[in-house]
């Protein structure tokens, strides 16, 4: 079996601190706005916008420790810190790791 994506303990914490309600509305929000942050990232790289990047990295990153998402906010936190990639592999790597915990985000979300 696979590792899980998102830490059970984080997200059941963020549940207990602000709500089983609340925390839904939280996830469905990210699912929403993740994909245009990931599509920021990489028209940001095309365009060599190195500011615009870090922030779209540093707003993944963010959202991903909100939910105990460990790997994507790692990936995240990489390409903030690493300035401008040559090619978009990370940022590739960065939308796998998205795809993958959003699966197990909604699963919690409506579980």
């Amino acid at each position: 079996m696979n590792e899980p994506r998102i830490d059970r303990a984080v997200f059941a914490e963020l549940q207990a601190a602000a709500g089983a309600d609340f925390v839904a509305e939280l996830v469905d929000t990210f699912m929403q706005e993740a994909p245009a942050m990931l599509g920021e990232l990489r028209a940001a790289r095309v365009e060599g916008a190195a500011d615009r990047f870090r922030r779209a990295a540093h707003s993944l990153k963010s959202n991903a420790n909100t939910f105990g998402a460990a790997e994507l906010a790692r990936l995240a936190r990489d390409l903030e810190l690493g300035g401008l990639p040559g090619d978009v592999t990370g940022v590739d790597a960065l939308a796998a790791a998205f795809d993958a915990a959003a699966v197990e985000l909604k699963a919690l979300r409506y579980g």
